[in-house]
């Protein structure tokens, strides 16, 4: 990821181009080029093809806030995709979901942490919100997907704690009573953020999916903040030829 200036962006109805990568969407495939540079501890180029295809498009819109300032927006919440990267090892298709933050204000504004889980399911996919907002309220909710991307609220199962992650973030998910969840694969830490494959038990089935965990409080502190810059690297200038 390289943060770029507005000079670097171009947008029609069918494709978003950002500095010299882009997505396209073809028919019923979002077909994504990369071409960037990797950040310290992987440095070099990295550029490649992933071709996403939807089984279902949704219209799902789930307000954070009460008033709207911020909006995840799950897309598709089942998907295939094929990933074809310029790296030994780094060819590979499978399950897959395509979903999307918006919003108005900067997220440590407004939120303490969140934990978000997205698990596929026999029928679609099931995801879970709970975030903690800093003027003390609480977001606690649940959507089931069905193979045509038609969403149900759902009552999520209890809170269940996972580990710690590397750099000691609090984690939690959801699974039915009695069961404890666990980390399967490792995919991203930060001393604020953890991304993981995660196993739980939904209505019991068993499943695996991708977890997060986002500690705002952490990501406001000014000895933290300078650290992005090293992951997320900044191209004001960029320019297309």
């Amino acid at each position: 990821m390289t943060d770029r200036g507005r000079g670097a962006l171009r947008q029609s109805r069918d494709a978003l181009t950002v500095g010299p990568s882009s997505m396209h969407w073809r028919g019923d495939r979002l077909e994504i080029e990369i071409d960037e540079r990797g950040a310290p501890p992987l440095f070099g180029r990295l550029r490649g093809h992933i071709v996403l295809t939807p089984k279902a498009i949704s219209g799902v819109e789930l307000p954070l806030t009460p008033d709207g300032a911020h909006v995840w927006r799950p897309f598709a919440p089942s998907c295939s995709i094929e990933v074809a990267l310029e790296a030994a090892g780094w060819h590979w298709s499978g399950h897959g979901y395509f979903d999307a933050n918006f919003g108005t204000r900067a997220l440590e504004r407004d939120f303490t942490d969140w934990t978000w889980g997205r698990f596929p399911t026999g029928g679609g996919a099931t995801c879970f919100y709970d975030a903690r907002r800093r003027d003390g309220s609480r977001l606690a909710a649940g959507f089931r997907f069905d193979a045509e991307g038609k969403a149900e609220a759902v009552t999520p199962p209890p809170p269940a704690r996972l580990p710690r992650s590397l750099w000691a973030l609090r984690r939690e998910t959801r699974a039915d009573a009695g069961y404890a969840p666990r980390q399967v694969k490792a995919m991203l830490d930060a001393p604020f953020y953890c991304r993981a494959a995660v196993r739980t038990c939904i209505d019991g089935e068993e499943t695996t999916g991708v977890h997060e965990a986002l500690d705002l409080r952490r990501f406001r502190s000014p000895l933290l903040k300078p650290m992005l810059a090293l992951r997320v690297p900044r191209r004001a200038r960029w320019r297309f030829d």
